[in-house]
């Protein structure tokens, strides 16, 4: 069993994406050096359109579970779901300290207390330009900027040398809470010399600077001013803290009070407001119960939504859903966010209904991004001057596009590395190789079940989704093994009933003979009477409709 353990060891340092490559989100690396295993993020992904009836999807664990007793904490770079969201359902099996910045800490905090894991759960806070020591390696939090408060960029000390990974960043001289990127911590890495760089390739497709989050406070200052005398609703991701604060700026400018709806930004504005990472001036913010005291003209309502989630509080709001506020003629509604992709057409869905209602729209220029483009990964990568670029956070199509970036800017091609989920990557001073692979994967959250639904369940899920079901039910005598009732043919998502009389009878008579002539030749295995009723009512339905609907086959003993 030991021999087992230790295929992955040896001098080098090994990189081991766990998740998150050739994907838009859960994040997930390992980072090992003999016995020490150190976690870099632990994120969620959200279902694909064919994962039917699946809620969120995170990743396999197996090879730190088998790994256990080297492993030595999370360490996280920002609260955004694709960075943290799994970890409710990993620390379960891997319950080893977390480490992240004040407001990542709080979200995940938030998270903890929800699943009661905060008593088991060993957690730190830590400071930027602090390090921390776990086993092999030491941690530095570096600052840096994006879409939420307190994002890191982190420098791995390892004995084979420095990987410095950027987390999800933008560079943002101009921020709007704190301070700019640490851009001479970088610098003063890069002098003393980085084995490796894994920066953020979420925009590398995209040429040019990502413009500051402080353009959109001045975007707003101008739509504020031009729907004066109507209702604003202003949808954006919960997690944009920064975003939010400059919302409220906008209003409180205007004389405006502003309501924060939707459950999941609610509790990440009230744990920025613990942490004091947002300021809101006296008497601005109240609570949604209370804005039918202020006229329409003096509302702002922040909410959740922006992506056209279904259950999301905007779309309850446009579908005239939601207990407390509905949308309608003489509103305007902002959506201060990007479709994420896969969503633009349930986005398209809400725009046209919230249009349908008599709402103004706008869902042009009230959002930047927080991620880097072209012209500011170029810049990190020569401020650090990595022997070798491993790009992460993307799809293979981003991977590539930060792969030429690094090309262009003298990497030899030989140490630029687009890795898969799973891949091992082995480095030392001398060289970077592929060294094996360990197990990764989708692990499917359903309601309470946590990996209880696997392929085989979500091929059925398609099936029934495509085809439809049709169910035969039949009771044998116990003694005699006659036929004493039916066979009875139910159908769901199949044929309208009512109006195929003709065709389920058809098939009821040809069920009804296979079966009495297995039965008339002394066959009683419920095993064959199931296949042969399966085989004939496939053929039957196939000849008479071209359809393949799931045939469940239900046999009784009287």
């Amino acid at each position: 069993m030991k021999k087992k353990k230790e295929n992955n060891t040896g001098s080098g340092l090994k990189i081991i994406p766990l998740g998150g490559l050739e994907q838009i989100g859960m994040n997930i690396t390992a980072f090992q050096y003999e016995d020490s295993i150190v976690v870099v993020d632990c994120g969620l992904s959200f279902p694909a359109d064919d994962m039917l009836g699946i809620d969120l999807v995170i990743p396999d664990v197996t090879y730190l579970k088998d790994n256990i007793e080297k492993v030595k904490g999370f360490v996280i770079t920002h609260g955004h779901e694709d960075h943290i969201g799994a970890l409710p359902y990993v620390l379960r099996e891997i319950n080893v300290p977390i480490y992240a910045t004040r407001l990542t800490m709080g979200i995940i905090e938030n998270k903890l207390t929800e699943h009661n894991l905060m008593r088991g759960t060993k957690r730190k806070v830590v400071k930027f330009g602090q390090s921390i020591n776990l086993g092999q390696f030491r941690i530095e939090f570096i600052k840096t900027n994006h879409s939420i408060v307190d994002a890191a960029a982190l420098a791995i000390y390892s004995p084979a040398g420095v990987v410095v990974h950027t987390g999800d960043f933008k560079v943002d001289y101009t921020p709007v809470f704190g301070d700019a990127i640490d851009l001479q911590r970088f610098a003063e890495l890069g002098k003393k010399g980085v084995l490796a760089l894994m920066c953020d390739s979420t925009n590398a497709e995209r040429p040019g600077f990502t413009p500051s989050e402080k353009t959109v406070g001045r975007t707003f200052d101008t739509l504020f001013e031009e729907h004066k005398n109507t209702r604003i609703f202003v949808a954006t991701f919960a997690s944009n803290v920064d975003r939010v604060q400059q919302i409220i700026n906008t209003a409180y400018k205007f004389g405006r009070k502003v309501a924060v709806e939707g459950r999941s930004m609610v509790n990440v504005i009230d744990t920025a407001m613990k942490l004091k990472c947002i300021s809101v001036p006296e008497n601005t913010l109240v609570d949604i119960d209370q804005m039918k005291n202020y006229p329409n003209e003096q509302q702002v309502i922040i909410t959740t939504g922006s992506q056209g989630e279904s259950m999301a509080a905007l779309s309850r709001m446009a579908n005239s859903m939601h207990r407390k506020i509905t949308i309608g003629a003489g509103d305007t509604v902002i959506f201060s966010s990007n479709p994420i992709p896969g969503n633009e057409k349930s986005v398209t869905k809400i725009i046209n209904e919230l249009l349908r209602k008599g709402a103004d729209v706008i869902f042009q220029d009230a959002h930047v991004s927080g991620h880097a483009c072209q012209e500011e990964i170029k810049l990190i990568y020569t401020l650090i001057r990595p022997k070798y670029a491993i790009p992460v956070h993307g799809e293979y199509k981003h991977l590539t596009a930060q792969a030429k970036i690094a090309a262009s800017l003298g990497i030899e091609k030989d140490h630029i590395f687009i890795l898969s989920s799973g891949d091992v990557l082995e480095l030392t001073q001398e060289q970077a190789r592929i060294a094996g692979r360990v197990p990764v994967g989708a692990i499917l959250v359903d309601g309470l079940g946590v990996g209880d639904v696997g392929n085989v369940v979500l091929r059925d899920r398609q099936h029934l989704a495509e085809d439809g079901i049709m169910i035969v039910v039949m009771s044998l005598e116990r003694a005699s093994g006659l036929l004493v009732a039916g066979p009875d043919i139910v159908s769901r998502g199949f044929v309208y009933v009512r109006e195929s009389d003709e065709l389920i009878e058809e098939a009821r008579q040809t069920v009804d003979g296979a079966i009495q002539s297995c039965l008339d030749k002394g066959v009683t295995d419920w095993g064959k009477l199931k296949s042969t009723t399966k085989d004939v009512l496939g053929d039957y339905v196939w000849k008479k409709t071209k359809r393949r609907p799931m045939i469940l086959p239900i046999i009784m003993e009287v």
